[in-house]
């Protein structure tokens, strides 16, 4: 879990420090610092007091293969077994440490090379490379832009459940019809329907002006 929320913060986030790592884990500052030292000790990562948290060589080739075992796995979850996005996290964890290399490429095979998970994360190449940018927060855009989803910034059930609910999904177009002053709601048309968001909320969908097809 470390290693994967490193690599999350590093690579798509803001960057991997101690306070965030905790933010992100759910544990103390004191647990993470336990753990940062045991890692720096293994050689997964660098870490200087106070400093960002960086993989090395041998921590990313460890980060990246547990990263695109799970989100293939979430892919298989939703293509293949008809499972709803909002709860194939939580599987995808438990399945990540079960795939092989051999089935790993067989996934990849299956699922027609997918790019990103079914919350528009991208998949990590194997060859470690940075993953591309999937897009920018729904509310940085202006009224009367016409956008398309291609990702979310957090996965919680309960979040994705409502996103589904509204249709606010990878792949879908929207129209911003409105943005309230003072931090308050955004109003998008999606599917012929107004829809009035909370503005925490539409910081959380990214979205692409340029139509894109995410599988």
């Amino acid at each position: 879990m470390y290693m994967k929320a490193i690599y999350r913060l590093e690579r798509e986030g803001p960057g991997a420090t101690t306070s965030v790592l905790a933010t992100e884990l759910g544990v103390s500052p004191a647990s993470v610092s336990g753990m940062l030292k045991k890692l720096v000790a293994d050689g997964y990562v660098d870490h200087e007091a106070r400093g960002d948290v960086t993989l090395t060589r041998a921590g990313l080739e460890a980060a990246v293969r547990v990263v695109r075992r799970n989100r293939l796995a979430e892919r298989l979850l939703t293509d293949v077994l008809g499972m709803p996005w909002d709860d194939v996290h939580a599987e995808a964890c438990i399945l990540e440490h079960a795939i092989s290399d051999r089935v790993e490429q067989r996934l990849v095979e299956v699922l027609g090379d997918p790019k990103a998970c079914p919350h528009g994360h991208p998949i990590p190449p194997r060859d470690l490379s940075a993953p591309q940018q999937i897009g920018e927060p729904l509310a940085q855009f202006d009224e009367g832009v016409d956008v398309t989803v291609c990702g979310v910034t957090e996965v919680p059930p309960e979040m994705l459940r409502y996103l589904g609910e509204i249709g606010l999904r990878p792949g879908t177009n929207v129209r911003i019809a409105e943005k309230a002053p003072l931090g308050g709601p955004v109003t998008i048309e999606v599917g012929g329907r107004r829809i009035a968001i909370s503005l925490e909320l539409a910081r959380m969908v990214l979205v692409t002006q340029e139509t894109m097809a995410v599988r």
